[in-house]
């Protein structure tokens, strides 16, 4: 098993591919923690998953659910290993059908999500030796499309950029930085 004695937080972990990874993670050994908003959703699929995982309400652009996720995870497992920033939103319309409160709504979690979880895991990280955070991007993060909205694009290059920022700042430590 490939993730075994390894410790995991993903955020936005309760449906869709943050739920599949938490529920990959757990098949190859590791221990998870589930965060989401949606508390329902996500104490059901810890349910599902076993003894494996444990759900945290996570909203990813508070830090201090971030700090209590985090703790969480070291105080039921000992350490942190892995940090899946997967928590996104999406949105439509043109920039001039953006409202600022559309953009700071999807910036504040696929991006402020990204920096804030980031921040919270390293020096756990640090602690264990070493670990790995991957942030999840999307092509969109690189290109521009019409059907898209501005700052769905905008938020996802941001993470790209800070993926790579953070991987250079840390480079000399024993931990690595992926964006998918």
């Amino acid at each position: 098993m490939r993730l075994e004695n390894k410790v995991a937080i993903i955020s936005g972990g309760s449906r869709g591919m943050g739920a599949f990874e938490a529920e990959l993670f757990v098949q190859e050994g590791a221990k998870v923690v589930v965060g989401d908003v949606r508390d329902d959703e996500g104490r059901a699929l810890v349910e599902k998953i076993g003894a494996g995982a444990i759900y945290v309400h996570l909203d990813v652009t508070s830090e201090d659910d971030w700090a209590i996720a985090v703790k969480e995870a070291t105080d039921r497992y000992g350490k942190l290993d892995i940090l899946v920033n997967n928590a996104g939103i999406s949105a439509r319309g043109t920039i001039e059908e953006t409202t600022v409160e559309d953009w700071d709504r999807v910036m504040g979690i696929n991006a402020k999500g990204v920096f804030l979880g980031t921040r919270a895991a390293i020096p756990e990280m640090r602690k264990a030796g070493g670990g790995s955070i991957i942030n999840i991007s999307s092509q969109l993060g690189l290109v521009g499309m019409a059907e898209s909205s501005p700052q769905y694009q905008s938020s996802k290059g941001a993470v790209r950029i800070f993926t790579k920022s953070t991987a250079i700042q840390y480079a000399s430590e024993p931990v690595s930085y992926t964006h998918l």
